[in-house]
C-alpha cells in the first residue's frame, strides 16, 4: 500500500491542482489546510520537486506550482517520487516465465502488476474531476482530504 508520505504527497498535489493555478502556494499554507507538519510537507514537496512533479518558486510571493499539467501526473509517479521505484523482488526465477515459481510469489507478482497498472492509470486530473455525490445529490468534492 501507499506510505504515509505518498498519501500526503497525493493530498498536497491535489490541493495545489485545485487551488494553485493563479499563484504559487506556500508549503506552510498547504500544511495548514491539510493539517500536517510544515516541516514534513516541505520534505515531501522537495521530493516532488526533484521528481519534476512540482516546481518551487522562490521569493516573497513564492511557493509551489505543478511542474506539468495534472493529466501528465499519475499516482505511480507520485509514489515513486516518495517511496522509490516499486520493485517486486520475489523469486529469482520469476523473471524467467518458462520456469516454475512458488504459488506465493506468483500471487505477489500478480499483486505488484495490478498495483502498478492501477497507479499508472489514475492521474491527478482524474482525482480532480471525479467528485463524489454529496448527501444532497449535488456533485462536489466530498472528501475529508482537506482540513476545514
Amino acid at each position: 500500500m501507499l506510505t504515509a508520505t505518498s498519501e500526503l504527497a497525493a493530498r498536497a498535489l491535489l490541493f495545489v491542482a485545485l487551488n494553485g493555478e493563479e499563484k504559487p502556494l506556500s508549503p506552510r499554507h498547504i500544511s495548514a489546510r491539510l493539517d500536517c507538519s510544515p516541516t514534513y510537507l516541505a520534505k515531501v514537496c522537495g521530493s516532488l520537486s526533484r521528481a519534476g512533479i512540482l516546481r518551487s518558486i522562490r521569493g516573497v510571493n513564492g511557493g509551489v506550482v505543478l511542474a506539468r499539467p495534472p493529466e501528465q501526473i499519475n499516482l505511480l509517479q507520485i509514489c515513486e517520487a516518495c517511496q522509490g521505484i516499486l520493485i517486486a523482488n520475489y523469486c529469482e526465477t520469476i523473471q524467467d516465465h518458462g520456469s516454475s515459481v512458488c504459488s506465493y510469489h506468483q500471487a505477489m507478482l500478480e499483486l505488484h502488476e495490478v498495483t502498478v497498472q492501477t497507479l499508472s492509470k489514475w492521474t491527478l486530473r482524474d482525482l480532480m474531476t471525479c467528485p463524489m455525490k454529496s448527501p444532497g445529490g449535488e456533485q462536489k468534492l466530498v472528501c475529508r482530504m482537506f482540513h476545514e
